[in-house]
């Protein structure tokens, strides 16, 4: 903690820096002033930097999925970001207000679910949210109708008087987002939600997720199914070693990835002739043919595509399909990260 200055409330922080090799991307902004905030924030544990120089904005109803491998940093930012822990330097903010300074106004804000959970034993659903409601606050009239609306939500208002240890881990998951929206906050920080649901379950959280930033509730949601996260989200950030390597949507992170794009053509005919006239085509690389089927690297992106399928079909060539691989969050995050660890 050496390292960790404490600003007077309303102190400006610096300003985040333009870090090298990372993919930065103007983002759609849904509000004028951004829910979350990440300023420089770092976070040394001795000799390692478990978060390193990180700063990224979720603006209003905006799903912000949080990307990357085991002990990468995003734990940590995420209890930075719920006043659970100090950072080494820099700041984060909910709803402007500083995690460093203004805790008490953060957590009035913030619902935070983290990876893991424990339960009280010898407790039902809505003992266990009534519980939450009154550590809010939260009194009469208002704590009853908080009770019963988030049991409404999460689904859990038929088995509300189930005893808690007798719950699957789905109704678990639910009953831990209901305890972290029990107070209806304006962001809701997620650590790793679906880790180990079954396939529907995963897609009712995902649904309910979609439904609160529809409400406009903010999301920082991190998880390792990157199939659901490209879903869901408006933006990700990929993290690694502590340092953030890419910000923005899937889509626009890959067009500012400079690299090849992989092209699958099949023609009528003229395979053979085909194969040659491309092997010849500045711009194309790894060549192979797959029954009718021709692949290739194309260096460049639509306006290459556009450019190359003319040029065949004034060549002559007779083309059934010509179509590019988009990729995936995955085929991203393979792209950007190198699987090292700290």
């Amino acid at each position: 903690m050496g390292h960790f200055q404490r600003r007077p409330t309303g102190a400006p922080c610096p300003q985040p820096s333009t870090l090298e090799g990372t993919y930065m991307v103007d983002a759609v902004h849904t509000s004028s002033a951004p829910m979350i905030e990440l300023r420089r924030l770092h976070r040394f544990f001795g000799a390692t930097k478990a978060v390193h120089d990180v700063s990224f904005e979720v603006y209003r109803g905006q799903v912000f999925g949080y990307i990357g491998p085991n002990g990468a940093g995003k734990t940590t930012s995420m209890r930075i970001l719920s006043t659970l822990e100090l950072p080494s330097y820099g700041d984060a903010f909910i709803d402007g207000f500083s995690a460093v300074n203004d805790p008490d106004l953060v957590r009035r804000r913030l619902g935070f679910m983290p990876d893991g959970f424990s339960v009280y034993p010898n407790m039902n659903c809505i003992e266990y949210l009534d519980f939450f409601a009154r550590s809010y606050g939260m009194m009469g009239k208002d704590r009853i109708q908080a009770i019963k609306r988030t049991l409404g939500f999460t689904g859990l208002d038929k088995i509300a008087a189930k005893p808690i240890t007798g719950l699957s881990k789905g109704m678990r998951q639910r009953l831990c987002l209901g305890r972290a929206m029990i107070h209806q906050p304006t962001v809701l920080v997620l650590d790793e939600p679906a880790n180990g649901l079954d396939p529907r379950a995963r897609i009712e959280l995902r649904q309910m997720i979609q439904q609160l930033a529809a409400e406009g509730t903010t999301v920082l949601v991190s998880s390792h199914i990157l199939t659901e996260l490209a879903e869901m989200c408006d933006q990700v950030g990929i993290i690694e070693r502590g340092k953030l390597l890419a910000v923005g949507s899937v889509e626009e992170i890959r067009r500012t990835m400079r690299g090849h794009l992989r092209v699958r053509v099949i023609p009528l005919n003229q395979q053979a002739e085909i194969a040659v006239w491309l092997s010849q085509r500045e711009g194309v690389s790894e060549l192979a043919q797959e029954g009718n089927a021709i692949h290739f690297s194309l260096q460049g992106g639509e306006a290459e595509q556009s450019q190359l399928l003319t040029s065949m079909i004034q060549s002559g060539f007779p083309i059934l399909e010509f179509a590019a691989h988009t990729e995936s969050l995955e085929d991203v995050f393979m792209k950007i990260t190198t699987g090292a660890v700290q």
